[in-house]
């Protein structure tokens, strides 16, 4: 069950002008249920990328990165769930790039305007035939049974729309995205795709799709494993009235970072939120830190640690465990007599060891609580980094061990 998350409202998902969706049952996994999705985009739109950091890569980030690279104008996005398509070879690539001619043929553009993306079973071969006699049954579809299309192991659809106006030109961005395991960056394991009318200048959206990726969806972790298949797409379709954002420190430009910002984040959470078999939603704040790079380091020394979340799920509030990881967060220089650690309001730690103010049925009555916030205050500098994360369960590992039955 998801840790306080609901289906999105349909009704709060602004439409983007220049992008249609539809659906189709290929029956890839299972039969019965929405496995084959494409995003058909207008002519024009432009596209920001970021894939994951595993060299044992899908075949099809391989393809679309070749498709990127190669300046095509990108018309079209289309994803499978049931099959990752990787650890498959050139047979896998070979199989990527027919189901971008087919996509491609019964659309009217060429094979190098389609990005495939899929998720699912790694290590076995995609069953091709299924998703090209599925593609002429592609129906028109609603964000919200788009965002079901693409799930996997994910209980609830993952949507979020946010809408701005700079000088009387309003612009919609929103967005869907899947994941629920196999939850870390670089990047975290999902598939998102966030969508604005916004027209943007190519370099400027690759950089601000980077940004949008940062705190969002390279911020989280369910399992500590990073998938093959990660993959987040910002497409600018230019359909808005505002005109084209070139200046990175313009007030279009601000406001349309800040919304997508706002949408990935509410993906990225919602992800974590639906975490395989979670019952907690972490948030691991690190503050003072003397940069980035080290408060990334703490925030994911606690968030991944498996003795921390179990204790997490058990609202157990064996506290030493979060002191054991921030020890081991490999900075070597790190004082430990000045950090003070905090779980909700409640101080659990401070001059190297349990403050004196602090009483476990404090720290209790915050364990059991299903949103909780460790704050770790570093004492080093002036950086701060948020971390999100789930307990695990017993139910993570059942999930994990029927994944493929």
């Amino acid at each position: 069950m998801a840790v306080n998350l609901t289906p999105p409202d349909e009704g709060n998902l602004h439409p983007i002008d220049g992008v249609q969706l539809s659906v189709a049952q290929a029956g890839i996994k299972k039969p019965g249920r929405d496995d084959l999705t494409l995003m058909l985009l207008a002519p024009g739109c432009r596209i920001g990328a970021v894939f994951t950091r595993n060299r044992f890569c899908a075949a099809p980030v391989q393809v679309a990165r070749s498709h990127l690279a190669s300046g095509s104008e990108i018309r079209a996005l289309v994803v499978n769930t049931g099959n990752a398509n990787a650890g498959t070879g050139q047979g896998g690539r070979d199989a990527a790039q027919a189901v971008c001619r087919a996509v491609a043929a019964q659309n009217g553009c060429q094979t190098e305007q389609v990005l495939p993306f899929s998720t699912g079973v790694i290590l076995e071969p995609l069953p091709t035939d299924k998703i090209l006699a599925a593609l002429p049954e592609l129906a028109p579809a609603a964000w919200s049974r788009a965002a079901g299309a693409i799930m996997t192991t994910d209980t609830v659809p993952k949507a979020a729309s946010r809408q701005f106006s700079v000088d009387g030109h309003t612009v919609s961005v929103t967005g869907i995205a899947k994941g629920s395991g196999m939850i870390h960056p670089n990047m975290a394991t999902m598939l998102g795709f966030v969508f604005t009318d916004a027209a943007v200048e190519a370099g400027l959206l690759q950089a601000m799709t980077a940004r949008a990726c940062d705190d969002s969806f390279n911020a989280i972790t369910v399992d500590g494993d990073t998938s093959t298949n990660d993959s987040f797409i910002v497409a600018a379709t230019g359909r808005s009235s505002l005109p084209e954002i070139t200046d990175a420190a313009s007030p279009a430009a601000q406001a349309l970072q800040t919304a997508l910002n706002e949408v990935a984040l509410e993906l990225a959470q919602a992800i974590v939120r639906d975490g395989e078999g979670a019952t907690k939603f972490i948030t691991v704040d690190v503050q003072n830190a003397g940069s980035r790079e080290e408060a990334r380091a703490v925030g994911y020394a606690v968030a991944k640690s498996p003795l921390v979340k179990t204790a997490f799920y058990a609202s157990d509030p064996n506290l030493g465990r979060i002191l054991a990881a921030i020890g081991y967060a490999g900075i070597a220089d790190l004082d430990t007599d000045r950090i003070r650690v905090y779980l909700g309001e409640v101080l659990v730690a401070e001059h190297g060891g349990r403050a004196a103010s602090y009483r476990e049925e404090d720290g209790q009555a915050v364990m059991n609580e299903s949103d909780i916030t460790i704050t770790i205050d570093l004492q080093r500098g002036q950086v701060n980094s948020k971390i999100y994360t789930c307990d695990l369960s017993k139910e993570y590992v059942a999930i994990n061990a029927d994944y493929r039955s």
